[in-house]
């Protein structure tokens, strides 16, 4: 059981600290949205301002009333009392029109925003003049403004009864506008899941929203809405880091449309509060003051300021705190510097104590420096010189036993030899006496012999000796054998060299041939050298030994 928790612990872990790097990264673009909201509010006004110039150029009444629809789509979260002003601009050109659609349309308009203001007698009043059986197209619409208008009474009623009662009708016109929208479109999903929320199916909500959020534009008000809807349905789950997340990601939706009117990041001031992050709720909150100020939100103006002196006056506290603390700190600091002017006083007198030493010391180290250097310059040549006598021991180990043994081979042929031309001189075959004493052919046939046994030795000292050789070339022609050769002349002549036999007098009459021959050999494989041309014969010495 043990080891299962383990294992279950170590797969989880990364996805924990994953969690918690993206609710931070949220927060960190959140802080950056409200410290840049003055950003997305020029913006905000350029796009305004682009419609209010379309004005100028527009002369008929039904192009009139898209644009003051489009204004007041822009003003209604963002400034109501201007959102008031097209609404009522549209509701005039409607009746001018005569055009029953536009007229409703334009009087849900106005008392949608006359909600946001907080006037909703005059809202409710003009709900009860529109006739929606003669639009039925806006049935959806008119049912969704109701149950926001009475969303906003009950928020704001004074007595329990009152809320009560307000509470029945917001659901009823909620739930009545269900039958009006496209089971697919934002109004539906919004109204669809708070239902659920109310009836408190939180798993439901979340399995219709999570599936349905990943399709919002960025750019659409809708997004910020129903990320505010996750988040109520994971604080009905109990599960606040998720209320948080959801919380956030509608926060920034929500300021960077430049929307003045919100919830999210109100909530998500007060939630910082209860954590104890007074910083960021003191933050929260007087941003959400400041826009529900100048949207002329009345009913978030009033909520906020239930939940402003609570977070102000813990944010003071704190403040008076921090001040105490950086008091006590500062004191603390001086003390600590007094105490330290002294240490340092006495680590000075100590330190040139020191630095008389370390003087002292240095001239002993580098003394003793100058000796490790001789005496690391002695251990190589030592080493060097261990090394060329152990070669030269094997060396000459092999080639004594090896020669030896060529020796002792020789005396049995030239035997052998002598008493084949005895023979003939005693059989009287002067002819053939002095034929074989002029022939050549048993001193070459020796020769061949003894240069295959060299050969064959040499090549089992130094099995890669020609590859390596080859390697210091830039041209490997000389080192090409012939079918049936070990080594051929310059192999050869190279070969003694690498065996110590330097002199070309030497070698010359190892090899049978003249000293300038063997010279010129030199000379010409020096000349194909791939490095230093005096460097050749140092770097062949060098063949088969860990010193290249």
């Amino acid at each position: 059981m043990n080891r299962f928790l383990t294992i279950l612990i170590a797969f989880l872990f990364p996805v924990f600290i994953f969690a918690q790097n993206n609710s931070d990264e949220l927060l960190d673009e959140l802080d950056k949205t409200v410290d840049d909201y003055a950003v997305y509010s020029n913006k905000k006004e350029r796009e305004i301002n682009k419609l209010k110039e379309l004005l100028s150029y527009t002369s008929t009444e039904i192009q009139k009333y898209d644009i003051y629809g489009k204004l007041y789509a822009e003003y209604k979260s963002y400034q109501s009392d201007s959102a008031l002003i097209y609404a009522r601009k549209s509701f005039q050109i409607a009746e001018r029109l005569n055009d029953i659609q536009k007229i409703n349309n334009a009087r849900l308009n106005l008392a949608s925003i006359m909600g946001t203001l907080g006037m909703y007698k005059e809202a409710t009043d003009i709900l009860n003049t529109i006739d929606i059986n003669t639009s039925p197209e806006l049935k959806g619409y008119y049912f969704t403004v109701n149950s926001v208008v009475y969303g906003y009474m009950s928020d704001y009623a004074a007595s329990l009864q009152e809320k009560e009662k307000y509470i029945v009708l917001t659901k009823k016109y909620r739930d009545s506008s269900l039958i009006f929208y496209p089971t697919q479109s934002s109004p539906y999903i919004m109204a669809k899941s708070s239902m659920l929320l109310d009836a408190e199916k939180h798993n439901e909500t979340l399995a219709l929203l999570l599936k349905y959020f990943p399709n919002i534009a960025h750019n659409s008000h809708d997004r910020a809405v129903i990320a505010y809807i996750i988040s109520q349905a994971y604080r009905g789950k109990k599960d606040p880091k998720q209320e948080k997340k959801w919380l956030t990601i509608s926060a920034i939706s929500d300021l960077q449309l430049a929307k003045k009117e919100y919830i999210s990041l109100r909530s998500l001031a007060f939630i910082m509060y209860e954590n104890g992050d007074i910083d960021h709720a003191y933050k929260y909150i007087k941003r959400s003051l400041e826009d529900a100020l100048f949207c002329n939100a009345r009913l978030r103006t009033y909520e906020i300021s239930k939940m402003l002196p609570i977070i102000n006056e813990a944010y003071q506290k704190q403040n008076e705190t921090n001040r105490l603390q950086l008091i006590l700190f500062l004191i603390s600091a001086s003390i600590l510097s007094v105490f330290l002017l002294a240490v340092l006083f006495l680590l000075f007198k100590q330190m040139k104590k020191l630095s008389k030493a370390k003087q002292d010391l240095s001239l002993a180290n580098s003394k003793l420096s100058e000796l490790n250097k001789e005496l690391y310059t002695f251990n190589e040549k030592l080493n060097e010189t261990n090394y060329t006598l152990t070669e030269a021991n094997l060396l000459k180990e092999i080639y004594i036993g090896r020669y030896m043994d060529q020796c002792s081979d020789y005396i049995g042929k030239l035997d052998e030899y002598r008493r084949k031309l005895n023979v003939m001189a005693m059989t009287g075959k002067m002819n053939d006496l002095v034929s074989a004493v002029k022939s050549k052919q048993f001193v070459e046939n020796q020769l061949a012999a003894f240069y295959t046994n060299f050969d064959k030795t040499f090549l089992q000292l130094f099995p890669n000796f020609i590859q390596e050789f080859s390697a210091l070339l830039i041209d490997d022609e000389a080192t090409q054998l012939k079918e049936g050769e070990l080594l051929n002349t310059e192999l050869r002549i190279f070969a003694l060299i690498r065996l110590g036999i330097k002199d070309s007098a030497k070698i010359s009459t190892f090899l049978r041939y003249s000293v300038s021959t063997i010279y010129n050999y030199r000379s010409q494989l020096k000349n194909k050298a791939a490095g230093p041309r005096e460097e050749f014969e140092a770097k062949v010495m060098r063949i088969g030994t860990s010193l290249k």
